[in-house]
C-alpha cells in the first residue's frame, strides 16, 4: 500500500488554512470575516477528512485485491 506524496503536503496545509480560518473567525468585527473564516475552517476539516476516508478506502481495496489474489 503506497500513499501519496500530495496528501502528505496538501493535508498540513490544510490544517493550517483551518487555523488560519479559526483565528480569522475569533478576530472578526463584522459579519462577512466570520461566515469566511468558519467556512475555511468548514472546508479544511471536510477536506482532511476526505484525504483520510480515501486513504482508508485504498487499504481496503488493497486487502480486497490480496483477499481475491488468495481465493482466486
Amino acid at each position: 500500500m503506497r500513499t501519496e506524496v500530495g496528501d502528505w503536503i496538501v493535508g498540513p496545509m490544510m490544517a493550517i488554512f483551518g487555523l488560519i480560518g479559526l483565528y480569522v473567525f475569533g478576530k472578526a468585527n463584522d459579519g462577512e470575516m466570520a461566515v469566511f473564516g468558519a467556512s475555511l475552517a468548514a472546508f479544511a476539516v471536510v477536506f482532511v477528512f476526505g484525504l483520510i476516508r480515501r486513504h482508508y478506502d485504498n487499504v481496503d481495496a488493497a486487502r480486497a485485491a490480496a483477499k481475491d489474489d488468495r481465493h482466486g
